[in-house]
């Protein structure tokens, strides 16, 4: 289970500091977004987010590149900047964050493994990806990569 008291302080530190925050998700289908409108006032600073789970929509939605998706696949590093800045700017927001990822149960060989998940916060500053290996249920690893981003929201922002 998400926490919620760490949305809590993501929303509360991002509308102290009048900043919005939009989502670019793939592996966890809304996750993010979903538990950040679990808090009261969420509507103050999340502008949306695209849920991006084939190559295509995260071409069409947001702007990644199809040559980098082909030669790099979808869990990548330069994916999942490419997504949150795309995502930065369809939605015109202070920050942005994305998800890519496999959370099993299987994965096809020359693919990511199970468990791997690439992410990134972008800002109009720049960006930092996050890259981790999970381990759990499917359902277990996509908590796990929404717990990590707020875990580094609040090491950033609160």
């Amino acid at each position: 289970m998400v926490s919620i008291e760490k949305a809590y302080k993501v929303i509360q530190a991002l509308s102290e500091r009048r900043l919005t925050i939009a989502s670019v998700e793939s592996l966890t289908g809304g996750l993010f977004a979903s538990t950040l409108c679990s808090v009261p006032g969420a509507s103050k600073v999340l502008k949306g987010g695209f849920v991006t789970y084939t190559p295509e929509a995260k071409h069409e939605l947001v702007g990644v590149s199809l040559s980098d998706i082909d030669r790099l696949g979808v869990v990548s590093e330069k994916v999942a900047a490419e997504m949150a800045i795309g995502g930065l700017r369809r939605l015109k927001s202070d920050i942005a964050v994305s998800f890519t990822g496999n959370a099993g149960p299987t994965a096809e060989p020359g693919e990511a493994p199970v468990g791997r998940v690439e992410m990134c916060i972008a800002t109009k500053k720049g960006h930092v990806s996050m890259g981790q290996d999970f381990s759990g249920t499917r359902n277990e690893i996509r908590e796990k990569a929404v717990e990590m981003m707020l875990d580094a929201l609040i090491s950033i922002y609160a």
